[in-house]
């Protein structure tokens, strides 16, 4: 199967008077790129979190939201600092020596002063924070990972029947190259009866600018390059896992051949058969984009 790189998921893990709830999203990158945002009490499992991560996907963009809710009776403490507060206390007297104020210090105007008490979460197992952390982390990864195998069956479906309706052009491109020598030997035949009214006509000649002219035309080569080239990718879906940067490379080949096909096509059901054919290449390769 292949998957999508844009997916959603989320869990919520509730275990001993805490609550973890894990959101994340991801879109298209090249490469896997992951941004976490959680209280600073859980950074130290950034890294345990990534490592994670790579377990459900290789590539997107993939923005992860954290939050942390103890529910616990005695969850925080307040902690008074007295080195902030002596250190304020001096700069609050020396300010009132140098500019000649009333020292009315009092402990309210040092309480409200920033640090000097704060509220700290009481300490808690490392180990068991992680294994809950952990817990809604593979629920909300599972949940994304469904959600982008979900969106790939639907991008194969689509690229599968584009790349059959690309197959059915080429066929017909096919189809109607024979005719265009055909056309050209009749054209240049009258050209010269005209020319030479009831002189012979030299058949040597004519064949040799005929095949002058097949050889400036011809896509036969391009032609097998592209039908092998749809093939290869129509494969690649079918298998799955991380095709999508073979895949990207693919398109960009099957651009050129159908580059080539439109500069050498001298007949306009050919040209605009071409120029269609380049258009759902187009669309493939955006949607290949959303390939993981």
């Amino acid at each position: 199967m292949i998957k999508s790189m844009t997916g959603f998921g989320r869990c919520e893990v509730s275990e001993h008077n805490r609550k973890f709830t894990v959101e994340m999203k991801s879109v298209n990158h090249r490469y896997l790129d992951v941004n976490i945002k959680m209280p600073k009490i859980l950074n130290t499992f950034e890294s345990a979190i990534r490592g994670e991560l790579k377990n459900y996907m290789t590539r997107g963009k993939i923005d992860v939201f954290i939050t942390c809710e103890n529910l616990a009776e005695n969850a925080f403490h307040v902690r008074y600092n007295p080195g902030v507060a002596e250190e304020y206390l001096g700069y609050l007297r020396r300010m009132a020596q140098e500019f000649g104020l009333e020292d009315d210090v009092r402990v309210s105007t040092l309480s409200k002063c920033p640090e000097v008490f704060s509220m700290e979460e009481t300490d808690t197992d490392e180990e068991e924070l992680w294994k809950e952390l952990e817990k809604a982390v593979r629920g909300a990864a599972e949940m994304m990972a469904e959600s982008r195998i979900a969106e790939g069956a639907h991008l194969r479906e689509d690229l599968l029947e584009k790349l059959d309706g690309m197959l059915r052009m080429v066929e017909f491109i096919r189809q109607q190259s024979p005719r265009l020598l055909e056309d050209y030997r009749k054209r240049l035949e009258e050209k010269v009866r005209e020319l030479l009214k009831d002189a012979a006509v030299d058949e040597t000649r004519l064949l040799t600018e005929v095949t002058i002219f097949a050889d400036k035309v011809c896509v036969d080569e391009e032609i097998v390059r592209l039908k092998s080239h749809i093939e290869t990718t129509k494969a690649c879906l079918t298998a799955g896992g991380s095709v999508g940067r073979k895949l990207d490379f693919i398109a960009q080949e099957m651009n050129r051949e159908a580059n080539t096909i439109l500069s050498k096509a001298n007949d306009l059901e050919i040209s605009n058969c071409a120029i269609e054919l380049k258009t759902e290449i187009e669309k493939i390769r955006e949607q290949i984009q959303n390939i993981e």
